[in-house]
């Protein structure tokens, strides 16, 4: 049942959408995307059914959500004049969110994800100049092309992995986050952290459910590990911590809340913490 239901790890993308249709019902509501539902479809929502209990709310991706728009946000008020969202999935930012005109837009996915996203949103208008890029983002040949196509006429451009490195190897990531690091343009970089702790604890949750996306990456030393590759922290938020401020936390989390967390630059094997980073390139 586990493989029909999450075949791969596009799957996931349906589940997440589940996630922002519920809250976007709210009526105190953390944002507003009309179109997930119609993302997340029967799949979505079957795949939402299978999670354990104390995950069936999806806190923690509504909280992703809002932190990521806030980052982006930011970034445009920075100069930003190009968003590129790698394996950007069922994102619907560049519809719903107060963009510029003028900004361009480019998401990146494998090719089945881009022609059912394209299908899916036909019709649907853009607030700023949206286009869409069938890339293998594991093929660091394939990979290297596209950077440089996307950075070729941009000045100041912000990078999105949401969702994305959790599912790759520490090798992966970190070529990944060097082949961003040496490209001018590419002054910024959204990104999620978790620990090991927390990994293991997600995989415990998910792990039958996503046997066909197995869970990779935690580095133990947080943030230091995209320092080494020519990154600095321009900010950091705790997803726990956020929970509570917007009021989706669960009661257990609340209570634990007033207690110190772990520090991201040094989570080690066992401290529970997870963020949204928002990371400027050095030089």
């Amino acid at each position: 049942m586990a493989d029909r239901i999450v075949s791969n790890v596009s799957d996931t993308a349906r589940w997440v959408a589940v996630y922002r249709a519920w809250e976007s019902a709210r009526p105190d509501r953390l944002f507003s995307d009309p179109l997930a539902a119609r993302l997340a479809g029967e799949q979505g929502e079957a795949i939402a059914a299978m999670a354990p209990r104390h995950m069936r709310s999806g806190w923690p991706m509504i909280i992703r959500t809002r932190l990521i728009d806030d980052l982006v946000l930011a970034s445009l008020r920075d100069g930003c004049d190009c968003v590129a969202n790698l394996a950007a999935g069922l994102d619907t930012r560049p519809y719903r969110l107060p963009l510029p005109a003028s900004l361009t837009w480019i998401e990146a996915d494998l090719p089945g994800m881009i022609e059912e996203k394209n299908r899916l949103l036909e019709g649907e208008k853009p607030v700023c100049r949206l286009r869409r890029e069938k890339v293998d983002l594991t093929d660091a040949m394939w990979r290297a092309e596209f950077l440089d196509r996307v950075t070729r006429d941009a000045n100041k451009t912000l990078i999105i992995t949401e969702g994305l490195l959790l599912y790759l190897g520490d090798d992966t990531v970190r070529s990944l986050g060097q082949d961003l690091a040496s490209r001018a343009s590419i002054q910024w970089w959204i990104l999620e952290i978790a620990s090991p702790a927390i990994l293991q604890m997600m995989r415990r949750g998910m792990g039958v459910h996503l046997a066909q996306a197995p869970l990779k990456f935690a580095p133990p030393e947080g943030v230091v590990f995209f320092e080494t590759l020519g990154w600095k922290v321009l900010e950091i938020h705790s997803v726990v911590r956020e929970a509570v401020r917007f009021r989706r936390a669960p009661l257990f989390l609340r209570l634990f809340s007033v207690f110190p967390e772990p520090d991201p630059r040094k989570l080690g094997r066992w401290s529970r913490w997870s963020g949204v980073a928002r990371f400027e390139r050095r030089g």
